[in-house]
């Protein structure tokens, strides 16, 4: 079906508009997943978001639309527990695997990936991110919820373990037992310390707004390790650091103020052996951004054959804590800059 046709059947289905007051229908970038677009009702403007059965990657890469089910349901609950932190959310229907929401106007929020990679100045963005993550979080690891409802494990290993760390893996045969190692540990954390995890807490999915931070993009919302939200966060700032050597101290001071604002609200586990689960999950992250089914796009090829470099020697052996792993990174992106490089394949 094309995207006008579940635009217009998706606004009658949930009578916010009939298909006559449609003015036009603008499609979205940003996302391989979905089919996104801002629906103008004449009145109003309003976002709509479509989950897509195949992923606009090269690679060949297929997940069940009804994810965006999942997506609902995580936006409900984050809403409930940090108001502001998500849209406004107008409705969902089944059949379609289609929601809306209230559209973000660029000149009423900016994105935070947009403004990292502008060089913008940091508003403490790293810690209001963590602040709300964490609240999230320890909301879900309450006795009274309902994890029923969160049971996607079966997505989150089609969605983020199997073209991420499991597909870098058969390309790497020197860390391959490493990488799936780190799968295995993901795996049995959905079993003992769980809580509601977004799946994709990355920069091009947080928008802020008034001083507030905004989450968007839960496709992959399961009940799973806390560790995995917070590292693939931190990846992103990691990537940037070697795309931004001239940002990379500050990059890198904002990868441990997200923590820092995040760990207070840990109470279903040791934060300890939390931050060593987040700091051994970064280095495989760093090297699924650039081998994996859905690469960076920003980094040029010796900046990704740099990153691969020393994801691959962080693997082999892995920090314990973040303030160490911020300080590998650091040397890293510092010794690089001043000597020449030689790219390493992979294997």
């Amino acid at each position: 079906m094309e995207l006008q046709d579940k635009c217009a059947q998706l606004v009658e289905r949930l009578k916010l508009a009939s298909a006559g007051d449609i003015v036009s229908i603008k499609p979205l970038s940003g996302g391989v997943s979905c089919d996104i677009a801002a629906v103008d009702l004449g009145t109003r403007t309003i976002c709509v978001k479509f989950a897509l059965p195949k992923l606009r990657v090269a690679e060949d890469w297929h997940a069940p639309p009804q994810r965006n089910s999942a997506e609902y349901k995580w936006l409900e609950f984050a809403q409930r527990v940090v108001p502001g932190s998500t849209p406004t959310l107008l409705g969902r229907d089944d059949a379609l695997c289609g929601f809306a929401m209230e559209f973000i106007a660029p000149r009423s929020a900016y994105l935070w990936k947009t403004a990292l990679l502008a060089s913008a100045p940091i508003q403490d963005e790293a810690h209001q991110v963590g602040d709300t993550l964490g609240r999230i979080h320890a909301a879900s690891s309450q006795p009274d919820f309902d994890t029923g409802r969160f049971q996607n494990h079966a997505d989150f290993r089609e969605l983020r373990l199997a073209p991420y760390l499991q597909f870098t893996a058969s390309k790497h045969g020197d860390v391959k037992g490493r990488l799936l190692k780190l799968v295995a540990m993901l795996e049995m954390s959905q079993a003992k310390t769980s809580v509601l995890i977004h799946g994709d807490v990355s920069p091009k999915n947080i928008f802020f707004r008034r001083g507030h931070c905004m989450i968007l993009d839960a496709e992959c919302a399961t009940m799973g390790d806390a560790a995995f939200d917070l590292a693939f966060c931190v990846n992103h700032l990691a990537l940037k650091a070697f795309h931004m050597p001239q940002r990379a101290r500050a990059l890198l001071a904002e990868l441990l103020a997200l923590w820092q604002a995040y760990r207070p609200h840990v109470a279903w586990e040791s934060p300890d052996d939390l931050e060593r689960r987040i700091a051994e999950l970064v280095p495989a992250l760093m090297l699924a951004r650039i081998d994996g089914k859905s690469p960076v796009e920003y980094l040029t090829e010796a900046t990704r054959a740099q990153v691969r470099t020393v994801a691959i020697e962080l693997l082999k052996q892995s920090p314990t804590t973040l303030d160490e792993l911020a300080a590998r990174l650091a040397h890293a992106c510092a010794t690089m800059a001043r000597t020449p490089f030689r790219k390493q394949q992979p294997t």
